[in-house]
């Protein structure tokens, strides 16, 4: 059994790990623009009534959080498993919705180019994604800054982050979501869902995602 608190609401020490990290210091300027995000309307996440979509989730989110330990021992569980409505831009500029993403298990990540810690961790959800990017599986890093594409763009090119699709939400619609639901407090963000949409775990602050505790974790979110 874990001792880690279930994401209901925000834990106290998740927040003090964010001011730590230096993480609530880059995305004020996120908390204080609310308005114009094409999440407004969906209300982030939703909690799946008793026989919905995420009933059948729940064994397979406590195999995942007996394997969230080492590198990302800080993911932590969300109870219940539940279903996310969030919007942004893919690869191709289209207009997508986490909904969009069925069928495959999914790593979820925001990040921005201010952020430090997002900075860091991009290489290793890079190789993540190389190494066990598939059909059922994908990293979606969703970047939440403002403005054009070319900040985020030359960032990737610089750092040689080549594997990840180009997912984008310059609104930062889908941050707000998520701190509204009490999933976020700076950045990055990571939520793991499953292949039917459902919301098994959550992480503020940055991993170490192309370590073996990782994948382990991965691995078991695939049901593999």
């Amino acid at each position: 059994m874990t001792n880690k608190r279930p994401l209901g609401l925000p834990p106290a020490r998740l927040i003090v790990i964010a001011a730590v990290a230096g993480l609530i210091a880059g995305a004020v300027a996120v908390y204080v623009r609310t308005a114009g995000s094409g999440n407004a309307n969906v209300a982030g996440t939703e909690v799946a009534a008793a026989g919905g979509a995420c009933e059948g989730t729940a064994e397979l989110a406590r195999r995942v959080d007996e394997l969230a330990r080492g590198e990302v021992a800080a993911m932590t569980p969300v109870e219940p498993p539940r279903p996310v409505a969030l919007s942004f831009k893919g690869p191709e500029g289209q207009d997508l919705q986490t909904g969009d993403l069925q069928g495959k298990t999914v790593l979820l990540n925001l990040w921005a180019t201010w952020c430090g810690p997002c900075r860091e961790e991009m290489p290793a959800l890079n190789t993540l994604q190389k190494d066990m990017g598939s059909e059922d599986f994908e990293v979606v890093a969703v970047n939440i800054d403002t403005g054009s594409d070319e900040k985020p763009k030359a960032f990737l090119a610089e750092t040689g982050v080549d594997a990840l699709g180009y997912y984008r939400d310059s609104s930062m619609g889908v941050f707000n979501a998520l701190k509204k639901e009490g999933l976020a407090f700076g950045l990055p963000v990571t939520l793991l869902l499953d292949r039917n949409g459902c919301l098994m775990s959550a992480m503020n602050g940055p991993a170490a995602w192309d370590s073996p505790d990782a994948k382990a974790m991965i691995a078991a979110a695939k049901g593999s």
